[in-house]
C-alpha cells in the first residue's frame, strides 16, 4: 500500500516509518519538506506521491507554547489538519490522525470513553479537537486515535527529562495530582499499523494498559534505573504553576480497540522496561533506511 507519514522525524513518526518500511510503500515528510500550514504545499504533495493511507502525525505539541501563541496552535494543528484531509479528501485516501487527551476536561472520575464530550481546558487541547473536527466533517474513511503521555527513543520526553535530572540531583519534585497512562512509542507504533487492516473508521483511544500519576511513574523510572537513593517529592500542579492547565484526570478507556479486535496496548510498565534498555543517548532522526519526502515547497 502506498503510505504517507507526515510529522515523519518526530518521536513517533520515527518509529511508525520503519514499522511501516518493508511491507509498505512508505514515504516519510516533516518540516524539512513541507509546510502543513501551507494548503497548496500539502495539496502537491499528496497528488504527486498519491497515497492510499496518510498517517497524520505532523503537530504543534509544546503544551505551554501553544498556551502563549494561540494563533499558531491553530494555524498548525487546526488549519494543517484541515490541509491534510481536504488533500486526502481530494485523491479519496484514507486519513489516519493521531489526538490528544488533552481534548477532555480532566475532571471525569473515571476514564474517558470514546463517545465522551470533549471539553479542552488548554489551546493545545482546543486546537486538536478543532483538527479532529475537521477530519470527521472532510474525510469519509478516517480515524481518530487519541492517545496520552508518550515517550520513546526518539526526541524529548518525560523519561528521558527523569534519566537526565536523577543523574544530577538528588531530590525530583515532581506533580502528583495529574493522572494517565504512559504510552511507549514502539507498542503505539505498532498499534497503529494495524489501522491498514480494518475499515472500523472513527474514534478510538489507544494508551499504554494501566495508569499511574506523574509522581508514580518519576518513582518508577528512577527505581527501574537502579537510582534509589534519587528521593521523588510529591507536588501540585499549582506549585509547578506552568501556563497551560494540564488535565488532573488523562485516562482514557481503549473499549473500541477491544470492540474492533485491534487487541491492547501492553501494560505501560512492560514499555518503560523496554525504554530503559535502548540507549538513553539521543539518536539520529533521519533513521538508516527510511526514505524521505525530497522537498516539496
Amino acid at each position: 500500500m502506498r503510505v504517507l507519514v507526515t510529522g515523519a522525524r518526530g518521536m513517533l513518526g520515527s518509529v511508525l516509518v520503519a514499522d511501516l518500511q518493508g511491507n509498505h510503500d512508505v514515504t516519510g515528510v516533516d518540516t524539512q519538506d513541507f509546510d502543513i500550514t501551507c494548503q497548496a504545499g500539502v495539496e502537491k504533495v499528496c497528488h504527486e506521491l498519491r497515497p492510499e493511507f496518510v498517517f497524520h502525525l505532523a503537530a504543534y505539541t509544546d503544551v505551554d507554547g501553544c498556551e502563549k501563541d494561540s494563533a499558531r496552535a491553530h494555524e498548525v494543528n487546526s488549519l494543517g489538519t484541515r490541509n491534510v484531509a481536504e488533500a486526502c479528501a481530494e485523491i479519496g485516501a484514507t486519513l489516519l490522525y493521531v489526538s490528544t487527551d488533552y481534548v477532555f476536561s480532566g475532571r471525569k472520575k473515571g476514564p474517558y470513553r470514546e463517545d465522551d464530550c470533549p471539553d479542552p481546558q488548554s489551546a493545545y487541547g482546543l486546537s486538536k479537537l478543532r483538527g479532529e473536527q475537521y477530519v470527521q466533517a472532510g474525510v469519509a474513511k478516517h480515524f481518530i486515535v487519541r492517545t496520552s503521555w508518550l515517550y520513546g527513543p526518539y526526541g524529548k520526553n518525560f523519561v528521558a527529562t527523569i534519566l537526565k535530572l536523577a543523574k544530577e540531583r538528588g531530590e525530583l519534585r515532581v506533580v502528583s495530582d495529574q493522572r494517565g497512562s504512559p504510552t511507549y512509542t514502539r507498542h503505539l507504533a505498532g498499534m497503529l499499523v494495524r489501522f491498514l487492516g480494518t475499515s472500523s473508521y472513527g474514534v478510538f483511544h489507544a494508551t499504554g494498559s494501566g495508569d499511574c500519576s506523574w509522581f508514580e511513574f518519576a518513582q518508577t523510572i528512577v527505581r527501574a534505573a537502579g537510582w534509589p537513593q534519587v528521593r521523588v517529592k510529591p507536588i501540585s500542579s499549582g506549585e509547578l504553576a506552568r501556563p497551560a492547565r494540564r488535565p488532573e484526570n488523562s485516562v482514557l478507556e481503549n473499549r473500541r480497540l477491544t470492540e474492533c479486535n485491534l487487541g491492547a496496548l501492553p501494560r505501560w510498565e512492560q514499555g518503560l522496561d523496554e525504554y530503559l534498555r535502548e540507549t538513553e543517548e539521543p539518536r539520529d532522526f533521519a533513521t538508516p533506511g527510511i526514505r524521505y519526502a525530497e522537498r516539496f515547497v
